[in-house]
């Protein structure tokens, strides 16, 4: 009696399949690492060291965060960062569900609208703060102050008065971000059933009450990614301040992207930089977790 000897079953190559997308993802991949992930390691690296050029770098281990959270430059910048992102993503939702409700539709001069209202949204915010500047003239020639002229109202340096510079900003923040919002909650409005709101009208419902038991209850995902996207946006605010006033007038709206910048390039202090860029990377990636968190959790509510 012979017996058969079973052939050992054969291995599967990679299937091509499986390839495929990694070879399309592959540039933008090798792109993200080298000016992205690599240069983030790196900063998180210096953020443990002196770094002196030409003299080599010299081990401090958490000095320079001790040195960085306890200076009282700092903690004003984080106080700034704090009102400049609550004021700017408030008031940039509030904006955007307002312009969201007033340009739904499919009209065709609807679609103009929406495209020139998200123009600053995909304009240089380099060319908007040039602009804004120009707005916030502090003579009667500004745009502004000639529009209080007609008030009786004098003009206002609304960029160089400490009490007003920070919340001139905060407005060109929100103009900035409103138009962004409005997008993604239109995508969420497009998907409320009409249905629901030709049962209120019978019912006799007031606007009020449909908005609040209709349409914000049907739009709560495109809320949260809003929310989400604004919480991470408010933090690391930094261009529109660093052409608007560049931190100042007196430090009075230096926030933490801009006093990480001076410590970098003008006092030459790369590890305090480095150490104040990696707590707000960890802070930023902690307000992430949890609003995700929230959110699912209200979700699954």
């Amino acid at each position: 009696m012979t017996a058969t000897v079973t052939a050992p079953p054969r291995r599967r190559g990679f299937p091509k399949q499986a390839v495929l997308p990694w070879l399309f993802l592959a540039p933008g991949l090798l792109l993200a690492l080298v000016f992205k992930f690599l240069p983030m390691g790196k900063g998180i690296w210096l953020s443990f060291f002196k770094v002196r050029p030409f003299l080599g770098d010299k081990w401090v281990g958490l000095d320079n965060y001790t040195r960085v959270l306890s200076d009282h430059r700092f903690q004003e910048a984080v106080s700034h960062t704090l009102l400049l992102g609550l004021g700017i993503s408030l008031g940039a939702i509030v904006v955007g569900f307002l312009l969201a409700l007033l340009l739904e539709g499919q009209a065709r001069s609807l679609k103009l609208v929406r495209t020139a209202v998200f123009l600053p949204v995909v304009t240089a915010t380099a060319v908007v703060g040039e602009l804004w500047r120009l707005l916030y003239y502090p003579t009667s020639g500004g745009l502004v102050n000639g529009a209080l002229g007609f008030l009786g109202i004098g003009p206002v340096a609304f960029l160089d008065n400490p009490d007003t510079a920070l919340w001139a900003t905060m407005v060109m923040g929100i103009w900035m971000a409103a138009p962004y919002n409005m997008v993604i909650i239109l995508a969420g409005l497009a998907g409320v059933d009409r249905s629901l709101y030709e049962a209120a009208a019978m019912d006799g419902v007031s606007l009020w009450q449909r908005l609040r038991h209709i349409t914000l209850p049907a739009i709560r995902p495109a809320m949260s990614i809003v929310l989400t996207l604004a919480a991470i946006r408010g933090l690391r605010v930094f261009t529109e301040v660093y052409v608007l006033t560049g931190g100042g007038p007196a430090g009075s709206t230096d926030v933490w992207m801009t006093r990480a910048y001076t410590l970098g390039f003008t006092r030459n202090d790369i590890g305090g930089a480095s150490a104040a860029s990696v707590v707000l990377l960890c802070v930023t990636l902690l307000l992430t977790v949890t609003v995700n968190y929230l959110r699912k959790r209200g979700d699954v509510r």
